[in-house]
């Protein structure tokens, strides 16, 4: 049965450990799924690179780590939950002022309640002012690790932005936007007045157990 392995690898900071652990991974059919790393600027392991990893692997996590400990300049791994599992998926909310925290508020509330329930939903938030600085937010949305849904929250929208949303609908996320001016909302999935209720349907739309699907009412406004 192929399972999910997570480690956190402290490593030497040197040229090729990043290879080295691919190799490893590949040797005892570990499929690398995400990492993740940098280089630690405190503590005990100021000047190490910090790696998170994770793979898809058939075999018993232990013999994973135990290949990783072998590669000359590991200083330690570590095995713990995958971040899908701690974090689950993740609902993004992008926009300037009050809007973003009501959002959020809804999506929170929303997600408190799913959770509870055994799903695991996090949420999000970044203000940001600006066509530009908002639109390439909105494009990097599909490089964040979980990114399940994303929900634009302002009173005006448009130009590169939109472009930025049709970006990310063709990489599969659905995007919610608050009921505003500008282009965006023609591009939107969905287009919400109320942003609690924005944040509570961009939630409802990937749980497991929930029952709105966007598909079904996408180009109405609520």
């Amino acid at each position: 049965m192929t399972a999910n392995c997570a480690v956190t690898i402290i490593a030497e900071n040197k040229t090729g450990i990043l290879r080295d652990i691919g190799s490893a991974c590949a040797e005892i059919n570990a499929n690398i799924l995400t990492t993740q790393q940098e280089i630690s600027a405190e503590g005990k392991d100021a000047g190490r690179a910090v790696i998170s990893l994770e793979a898809e692997f058939s075999g018993d996590p232990a013999d994973l780590i135990s290949r990783i400990r072998e590669i000359e300049g590991i200083v330690s791994v570590e095995n713990h939950q995958s971040a899908a599992e701690i974090f689950g998926k993740r609902v993004i909310v992008i926009g300037g002022g009050a809007q973003v925290a009501q959002v959020a508020l809804g999506a929170v509330n929303e997600a408190d309640r799913h959770n509870i329930r055994g799903e695991r939903i996090s949420v999000d938030t970044i203000p940001l002012v600006g066509e530009e600085t908002i639109a390439r937010a909105v494009e990097a949305v599909p490089r964040l690790p979980r990114a399940a849904i994303l929900v634009l929250a302002g009173s005006l929208m448009g130009g590169r932005i939109t472009d930025a949303v049709r970006f990310v609908q063709s990489r599969g996320i659905p995007v919610v936007c608050l009921k505003m001016a500008g282009s965006v909302t023609s591009a939107a999935d969905l287009v919400v007045t109320d942003p609690i209720q924005a944040g509570v349907m961009a939630v409802m739309h990937i749980s497991t157990i929930g029952v709105f699907d966007i598909a079904r009412v996408k180009g109405k406004e609520f």
